[in-house]
């Protein structure tokens, strides 16, 4: 049986190398961002993070690889910020508005840049397949947020579905124009997009 000592050795290469990869996945995230996946190679991804070619085969296989795991990890984070506003949230509107807010901060905070799931059909059609379900799963659990929302009075919207498309839309998209060192920071963009989304749905 390992002693504390080799067993925490274990756990901080294995956490070193999943804060790495993080650090890989964001810069990714940025370049198929700016150039999309067909103007980003491994080889532009690898001088921006300013390591070689074979360090970054370290943490990927190929191109294929690493745009789904950028894929993914939005969508770990989308789901992350779900989960919290419906936990924290006393009604669906709060929800509504926690699930923005949360959101941005993933997008526009530490864990940014996040990729935008703009070019699912680049990739193979076995991890299109696992990328749409997850993120189709997701869009139904907001509309029926918002459905949720709708019943119990505290939103008035005509169609759930259009309205929840329009606000992923919105909010989804920010990392192509959000700038973290010029503009609008991460959470006057939260204070102005829960505004702008909720504002219009309240029971008049």
């Amino acid at each position: 049986m390992a002693n504390n000592s080799e067993a925490n050795w274990h756990f901080n290469k294995t956490e070193q190398r999943r804060l790495k990869r993080d650090i890989v996945l964001k810069v990714a995230a940025e370049c198929f961002n700016e150039k999309g996946i067909s103007g980003t190679s491994l080889k532009d991804v690898a001088r921006k993070l300013n390591i070689t070619d074979a360090a970054l085969y370290y943490y990927v296989k190929n191109k294929e690889e690493l745009v789904t795991l950028c894929y993914m990890r939005a969508l770990d984070l989308g789901e992350g910020a779900l989960e919290r506003a419906i936990e924290e949230g006393d009604n669906n509107l709060e929800r509504l508005q926690l699930y923005i807010r949360y959101q941005l901060e993933e997008v526009c905070g530490d864990n940014g840049p996040v990729a935008i799931l703009s070019e699912i059909p680049a990739l193979k059609p076995e991890h299109q397949k696992t990328i749409r379900a997850r993120s189709s799963a997701h869009t139904k659990r907001i509309t029926q947020l918002l459905v949720d929302g709708v019943n119990e009075g505290s939103l008035l919207i005509d169609d759930p579905a259009i309205t929840c498309d329009a606000i992923l839309g919105a909010v989804n998209w920010t990392p192509k124009w959000f700038k973290p060192n010029s503009g609008p920071s991460g959470d006057q963009i939260a204070d102005a997009f829960v505004q702008t989304f909720t504002q219009g749905l309240l029971p008049r």
